[in-house]
């Protein structure tokens, strides 16, 4: 018998340490040539670690949340001798996670279980250690962000199992669901069987509860906070603790708005469907045109403010794996047809794990919407190096008096939050106020 060392590659430009976020063998399995031993997070992208030899694993290093140095001992298996180990690649096909406070792909998240639990294995990509972008997951969410539904999906997650059709799972997993009252059948899941993270999934969508049986008392739940929830903390953490944020939210009248787009998506042909979004975006194109100071990005370290001159839009976009930030170029040079047309065309990407770093990365300005999920009101958070973000709230028709009668309007809130250490209270009041202009006169927009 010989013991065989598996030593953490070399998986990225710069990269001094991983982190594990999740582990698929633990000490006395047996494991294949190339089976999936653990998942790795970087700060640029999540590999799988698959093992170059087959036998007995004696030894794991670390937990999930551990981090673990280039160079050290991943695992220790125990082989029969027979057969020289298989070449550790010097370098790891990385999927980026993207800048600043973006959220990764479905490719990067579908690796990255919230809790350590097993995760679905991606299709193999060769021996060795490979990284793939093949399989969906449930959608992990973080407040205060998303986007208004788009019309259509190319490719939904995998729906819960119908009526009369077995859902696949383990012992294991069937008595976990039994202990925590879940429905297996209600359950999504992005492969061919239910796996314990889509339960962990599944308690999440529910705010971390379901129905028991017969009101049987259930085990507190510890999760812990590792991979891409753990840099979604730290990211925020640091947005906070940088900016200086403050918040103004305006109410706008946008019943003439829904008009028009009710009116033109009845004589809309072959165009896509329009949302309200592809209007919010032309009008904040213009209005970023008459105060640049918002269409702005900030290098706080060498204390330099760029003012673009064109709008690259970012829309935080809601995928089964969670919110991306998916960016539209040269926003104000577009049509509402055409608006509509990218949006779908990056909410596609994203939703698939298509997007690229190119379609993800370089926003001047963002907007955020969970359409008729939305609050009356929300404090969206900057994402730096941008200044600004515009948070769009859900529509609701009130009694407003109007030229000395009272009418049902359709009324809805947008909610700005800036850095304040850029961008004054005066510029900010004054954005929203053009802004006004172009929102309740929807013939500005088409002009």
């Amino acid at each position: 018998m010989a013991r065989f060392e598996f030593k953490l590659p070399d998986i990225g430009e710069g990269i001094a340490e991983a982190e594990i976020v999740a582990w698929h063998v633990k000490p006395g399995d047996t494991v294949d040539e190339d089976q999936q031993l653990a998942d790795l997070m970087t700060d640029k992208a999540t590999v799988e670690m698959e093992s170059p030899v087959a036998g007995k694993v004696i030894e794991v290093a670390g937990e999930v949340g551990d981090k673990l140095a280039i160079g050290s001992v991943l695992a220790v298996i125990e082989t029969d001798g027979a057969e020289a180990p298989a070449p550790v690649p010097e370098s790891v096909e990385e999927v980026p996670l993207g800048d600043g406070l973006e959220k990764p792909t479905q490719a990067q998240e579908k690796k990255l279980p919230v809790m350590d639990v097993e995760s679905p294995l991606p299709a193999r990509e060769g021996p060795g250690v490979g990284a793939s972008a093949k399989r969906e997951r449930p959608a992990v969410e973080h407040a205060g962000t998303g986007i208004e539904p788009a019309p259509a999906v190319t490719h939904p997650p995998t729906p819960p199992f119908q009526r009369g059709e077995k859902a696949l799972a383990s012992p294991a997993v069937r008595q976990r669901a039994r202990d925590l009252g879940i429905a297996l059948a209600q359950v999504k899941t992005a492969g061919d069987r239910i796996r314990h993270s889509d339960l962990d999934f599944y308690l999440l969508y529910h705010g971390g509860s379901v129905s028991g049986r017969a009101g049987a008392p259930r085990q507190d739940e510890v999760i812990k906070v590792v991979g891409l929830r753990r840099k979604i903390a730290e990211n925020m953490a640091e947005a906070n603790r940088r900016i200086q944020h403050f918040t103004l939210v305006e109410e706008y009248d946008v019943t003439a708005l829904e008009e028009t787009r009710q009116m033109m998506n009845r004589d809309r042909g072959s165009n896509p469907k329009l949302t309200l979004l592809p209007f919010l975006i032309t009008a904040l194109s213009r209005g970023l045109a008459e105060w640049p100071m918002l269409n702005a990005t900030f290098d706080d370290e060498a204390m330099i403010v760029t003012r673009h001159g064109s709008v690259q839009m970012g829309v935080a976009t809601q995928t089964p794996n969670g919110l991306m930030v998916a960016t539209i170029r040269n926003a104000q040079a577009r049509s509402v047809w055409d608006l509509a047309a990218e949006i779908l065309r990056l909410s596609d990407a994203a939703r698939s794990g298509k997007a690229t770093r190119d379609e993800l990365t370089g926003a001047t300005f963002t907007v955020s919407s969970l359409g008729p999920m939305g609050g009356i009101t929300s404090t969206p958070v900057v994402n730096p190096p941008q200044v600004a973000i515009v948070a769009v709230n859900k529509i609701e028709e009130k009694l407003v008096p109007l030229d000395g009668e009272i009418e049902v309007r359709k009324r809805m809130n947008l909610s700005l939050s800036c850095d304040h250490r850029v961008v004054d209270g005066w510029d900010a009041a004054s954005f929203m106020q053009a802004l006004k202009g172009y929102v309740e006169n929807p013939l500005r927009l088409l002009s």
